[in-house]
């Protein structure tokens, strides 16, 4: 296949339900803020591991570019995490993997890198006793949503993968097209509604309020979760970063 019918592919098997089980019981992740004499409190409800096509016994965490992961998120009821999220689930997981990242290239992008990079995180799994639907993070860089996007439309957000006590490999970067995809990239979905200081609130509301964003988001509001045209990456064109 080339990148276009994987895609296609990818986004048939995901919306069909062929993913894991254990993806399916989301892990909560509580974030606090403190601005201006008030606390805010919200708690966000995540996948304990990167979205993956297959049975609990025989899965591969599948990347995505940005076209597909939203439009899996906007099938299911799902976000994609902002950084500060990201932050916070690494802080929370129950288990963190080592990064092993892998001789860049053109090859990145390979689905041979995808299965074995994934056979490397499941090494560490099974050495680390790490039973499957644990709250884990730092295998791979997430795709987020930031204001960056606004600012440079047609790209996608990258961040995360990190080291042991948490600094990131990954700085914030939309230096990639919409289209792009590699193997240290997982797509971590969101639960479009949250726990809002004691209240159920959609996600989207909260990031783009505000007063509240900021115990999402260390950006302010989110005014805007994507910035392209659906359908742009099935058209052909390519990112040649």
């Amino acid at each position: 296949m080339d990148s276009r019918q994987r895609e296609r592919a990818v986004l048939q098997e995901v919306i069909h339900g062929n993913i894991p089980t254990f993806l399916r019981r989301l892990a909560p992740v509580t974030l606090t803020s403190a601005q201006g004499g008030m606390t805010q409190t919200a708690t966000v409800f995540v996948m304990p591991d990167y979205l993956a096509i297959g049975s609990d016994d025989d899965y591969l965490r599948i990347p995505m570019n940005l076209e597909t992961a939203t439009a899996v998120a906007a099938q299911f009821g799902f976000l994609l995490p902002t950084k500060r999220i990201v932050n916070a689930v690494y802080e929370q997981s129950a288990f963190h993997f080592v990064p092993e990242p892998l001789t860049p290239g053109p090859q990145m992008s390979s689905t041979d890198y995808y299965r074995r990079h994934n056979e490397m995180i499941e090494a560490q799994a099974r050495a680390g006793a790490v039973a499957p639907g644990t709250l884990v993070s730092g295998h791979k860089k997430d795709v987020v949503v930031t204001n960056l996007l606004a600012k440079a439309p047609g790209r996608i957000a990258i961040y995360g993968w990190q080291r042991p006590g948490g600094a990131p490999i990954q700085p914030l970067s939309t230096v990639h097209g919409v289209c792009y995809e590699d193997y240290s990239h997982g797509i971590r979905l969101v639960s479009e509604m949250a726990w809002e200081n004691g209240a159920l609130r959609p996600v989207r509301d909260i990031l783009q309020d505000p007063v509240t964003a900021p115990v999402l988001s260390d950006e302010g509001a989110i005014r805007a979760v994507t910035t392209f045209t659906p359908g742009f990456c099935s058209s052909g064109i390519r990112d040649g970063n």
